[in-house]
């Protein structure tokens, strides 16, 4: 489990794949969020837009980030 510390109120979800180098491009994570692979606290996720806030947990192919 990685931890992601932001410094804003929220990050987009797409965005956050990015930055915690989980793809390489937004094309990628766009695909990748629409295809039902990226769950959000426990849940999936269809929405790339979604915000981030800290305490959320976001998972993608066995990979776990929690935001601080």
């Amino acid at each position: 489990m990685n931890k992601i510390s932001i410094s804003t109120e929220f990050i987009k979800l797409d965005a956050l794949l990015k930055f915690a180098n989980l793809v390489s491009s937004g094309g990628e994570a766009k695909i990748l969020i629409a295809d039902g692979q990226v769950s959000v606290n426990g849940e999936v996720c269809l929405m790339r837009g979604k915000k981030i806030r800290p305490g959320d947990t976001v998972s993608l192919g066995g990979q776990t980030i929690v935001i601080e």
